[in-house]
């Protein structure tokens, strides 16, 4: 009896011993602030969360960055919320417009394609899309179109009523894109790695609306055209949901890492300072890998 005593002990020491290594990330902290370290020029946040073990890390997560176009998440969180009360249907159709109001003084102001990532929706203007083909467009390839078409039918306000009842308090989407009056009045979206952090984290749980709310927004999400960040130097085997943002010298990358095993896990990276798009795209490509490292190595 005293034999098997001690061998439970054994057995709970041990047990205790890995589930403290599993908790420390101090190594995996410093490998990441190292690459960080190589732009000396850069801010950067980071928020991490893996979600079988509910292990996280943070830098700088509740430091205030331009959003950029990782706001369109939770704008795509809002219409299909819309699109679940009934007010709509995801494949209703509506025409595609390229006029809208300023938030400063509701003066006309439009698109110009040079300026947008995506090029066929101003092919369209005039004619009727479905909710969820603008929704695609805003993911996927980031349209900026698209997202003001969106914006302009849910409403910036209702997306951060919903934000902010997801107990998601600092981040804040105003308005539309490419809004000059509003940009330089200092009117931008703006967000933390922590807050993108909980939005992702409601999509991965189903809770993002509802269960099939979320998983039709993760499989536009997994269509994500632009992949040279969280995804870029990852196995072809592990699957991202991901969106992305990029201004002048604002880089992000945001989403759901899914391995071959069944695990998935949080990553939000924010950076800010570094001019050239190609550097900081780089260096956010070696975080994540460096991040993924840790998870498949426990």
């Amino acid at each position: 009896m005293k034999r098997l005593t001690v061998i439970l002990l054994l057995v709970a020491a041990y047990a205790q011993v890995q589930a403290q290594v599993r908790k420390d990330t101090s190594n995996l902290r410093a490998a990441i602030l190292a690459e960080f370290a190589k732009q000396p020029e850069g801010k950067f946040a980071l928020a991490f969360k893996d979600l079988s073990s509910n292990q996280q890390l943070f830098i700088n997560e509740k430091e205030t960055f331009h959003a950029a176009s990782t706001m369109k998440t939770p704008v795509m969180i809002e219409t299909f919320k819309q699109a679940a009360s009934g007010k709509f249907k995801i494949t209703d159709s509506v025409v595609v417009k390229n006029v809208f109001k300023s938030i400063v003084d509701g003066s006309s102001y439009s698109l110009d394609s040079v300026n947008d990532s995506e090029h066929d929706l101003y092919t369209r203007v005039g004619m009727k899309l479905t909710v969820y083909d603008l929704l695609f467009r805003m993911i996927t390839k980031s349209s900026n179109l698209a997202t003001n078409n969106i914006i302009d039918m849910v409403g910036a306000n209702n997306v951060n009523k919903t934000m902010h009842g997801y107990g998601i308090k600092k981040m804040e989407v105003l308005r539309g894109v490419e809004d000059s009056k509003a940009f330089e009045a200092g009117l931008n979206n703006t967000t933390n790695a922590y807050d993108l952090m909980l939005v992702f984290e409601r999509l991965a749980k189903g809770t993002a609306v509802d269960k099939k709310s979320s998983e039709a927004m993760l499989d536009i999400l997994f269509h994500q055209h632009f992949s040279n960040k969280i995804a870029g130097k990852l196995p072809k085997d592990v699957r991202v949901a991901n969106k992305t943002g990029s201004i002048v010298a604002v880089n992000h990358d945001s989403g759901i890492v899914f391995l071959p095993d069944g695990r998935k896990y949080i990553i939000v990276m924010l950076s800010k300072g570094i001019e050239s798009e190609d550097i900081s795209s780089e260096l956010l490509a070696n975080v994540s890998r460096i991040v993924y490292e840790y998870v498949i190595a426990k």
